[in-house]
């Protein structure tokens, strides 16, 4: 795969207590490959919030990592069947989320990665939602990526 890719990415939360909340993003980002682990890096602008973050997706079979730093600073870190918990520091002030991984499953086929995440989330050791969360990253020159995450 070349270094120029497009991203586009899907989540959706679902939860009790609240309306099902669906967000898409496609953005350009770069990707790499070192030791075995892919690398998507890209620029990530917020709405009401000055500047933006740089996001560093890590992610390979059963384990994906996301750190953004800048106008909001978090290390999330999914892992398959395990608990992370981690600060999410925003202009706002610091949230305390957890991330209980369920299933991380990625799919490479020749210029294109598709991973799909399913995950619990909590805010201050309470549940908030069940997460999914889907990414196609292909090469520019594929053309424009489909929305991942259309079986849900």
């Amino acid at each position: 795969m070349t270094k120029e890719v497009l991203l586009a990415m899907k989540g959706l939360q679902f939860s009790l207590a609240t309306e099902n909340m669906d967000v898409e993003t496609v953005t350009s980002a770069e990707y790499y490959k070192k030791n075995n682990s892919h690398y998507v890096v890209y620029e990530e602008a917020f709405e009401g919030v000055e500047g933006t973050a740089k996001n560093v997706i890590k992610f390979r079979e059963h384990f994906l990592n996301l750190t953004k730093r800048g106008a909001v600073n978090v290390h999330m870190m999914f892992e398959e069947n395990k608990m992370n918990m981690t600060n999410y520091s925003t202009p706002f002030g610091d949230i305390l989320i957890g991330i209980d991984a369920k299933k991380i499953h990625m799919k490479e086929e020749g210029r294109r990665i598709q991973i799909d995440v399913d995950y619990a989330l909590e805010v201050n050791y309470e549940h908030l939602a069940d997460c999914k969360l889907s990414m196609n990253i292909q090469e520019k020159a594929a053309g424009f990526p489909s929305l991942p995450g259309t079986d849900y």
